[in-house]
């Protein structure tokens, strides 16, 4: 199915914080794929927050982006963050198609995908969201397998990287020898490794599920729909 594999890995991480820059490195030191799912209006210093502990979480300047990212893809994560359902249709339809823009003109590339904030989504949100150009949306309700999505506008990752059965739904799929294709797709935020002081478990999943024959690296793009793209810069 991809490439003559019917496994394939991706990974799908929300915000573009400081904490991407560590997350990127090691994706591409094992040579794997993420998209990144970026808010166009909060690149600056009013992105920023304080979260637990008090440990402050910088969002990064725009100009620094496009050589960060470069390889992976960018998908839609709406301008302001903001919550889907709470919203007009107009401004629905401005937080997507704004974003996709100014993504779009930020990174060179056309963008086809986005992920819902705060996972919050209904018929109408998906509605909007193909008019806007938008041909796949991630959700944050977890799959717990390894199944390929139904609606592409509504699909669910394999799992969060905090679910606790992370490593056996890893066995499965490294051991998996059928013949339907299968997807691994991890989700989360780079910061949260920063707060829990757990960098290492992105790092032996990403040291355990790389560098093998049988299985196929992408974007969810690459993964999900037929022409991907991903950022060329």
């Amino acid at each position: 199915m991809w490439n003559g594999k019917n496994k394939a890995v991706t990974f799908s991480y929300d915000d573009g914080v400081e904490q991407d820059i560590r997350l990127v490195e090691i994706f591409n030191y094992y040579g794997l794929k993420c998209t990144f799912n970026l808010n166009s209006g909060l690149m600056n210093e009013s992105g920023s927050w304080v979260a637990q502990q008090g440990i402050r979480i910088n969002r990064m300047p725009s100009e620094k982006l496009p050589e960060l990212y470069k390889g992976h893809e960018i998908a839609v994560h709406c301008v302001t963050h903001a919550n889907l359902q709470e919203l007009s249709d107009a401004a629905v339809r401005s937080e997507i198609i704004d974003d996709k823009a100014a993504l779009e003109q930020l990174f060179g590339c056309n963008i086809r995908g986005m992920a819902y904030p705060y996972g919050a989504f209904d018929e109408r949100i998906m509605h909007i969201a193909v008019e806007c150009g938008i041909e796949y949306a991630r959700t944050t309700i977890d799959r717990h397998d390894l199944k390929l999505p139904e609606n592409m506008l509504a699909f669910g990752a394999t799992c969060h990287h905090s679910y606790e059965g992370l490593s056996k739904l890893l066995d499965d799929f490294l051991s998996y020898e059928g013949e339907q294709p299968v997807v691994f797709c991890l989700w989360g935020h780079s910061y949260e490794f920063k707060l829990n002081n757990n960098w290492e478990l992105i790092e032996s999943f990403c040291r355990n599920i790389a560098n093998r024959k049988d299985i196929f690296y992408g974007s969810n793009s690459e993964i999900y729909l037929k022409n991907s793209n991903v950022n060329p810069r």
